[in-house]
């Protein structure tokens, strides 16, 4: 994968389940180590007690840590999404956003953990909140991240 952040993002917010679900990546960070997502209520993206989905929730968060790893680690390495678990704290009404950030000590650790062991598994835990900054719902994913093999 080898696109600019604004062509990405125009990409991200014209894919059919994004779409489907109301789903709208504000902003990706030139260097791939922000993206910003929102969401809006919808009649199609709520559930029966008329609150967020769980999945659109967790749709909305989905595949962003592995995409900017890939950006920001280059393409000698292999990144992969290996388990998630999403921990509900209160119901999603209206517009819920979530702000996905990796630093540069972050990238720099998995680096050396995948220099070190040949591959690592790094946790992260991205919050998604309503409009008054309510935590309403807490993801954690575990990617799994190694160097290509050569040849």
């Amino acid at each position: 994968m080898n696109y600019s952040a604004s062509r990405l993002r125009r990409l991200l917010n014209f894919y059919g389940p994004y779409l489907g679900a109301a789903v709208k990546v504000d902003f990706i960070a030139k260097d791939f180590k922000e993206i910003r997502v929102s969401m809006r209520l919808r009649w199609y993206n709520r559930n029966v007690v008329g609150t967020h989905f769980g999945g659109s929730l967790y749709s909305m968060v989905d595949p962003h840590l592995m995409l900017m790893l890939m950006q920001v680690l280059g393409p000698t390495y292999i990144v992969w999404d290996k388990s998630a678990a999403i921990d509900f704290v209160r119901p999603g009404m209206g517009t819920v956003s979530a702000t996905i950030r990796i630093d540069d000590h972050t990238v720099q650790m998995i680096k050396d953990k995948v220099d070190e062991k040949r591959r690592f598994e790094p946790q992260f835990s991205i919050e998604i909140v309503d409009k008054k900054e309510r935590l309403v719902c807490r993801v954690k994913k575990t990617l799994y991240v190694r160097k290509k093999k050569r040849g």
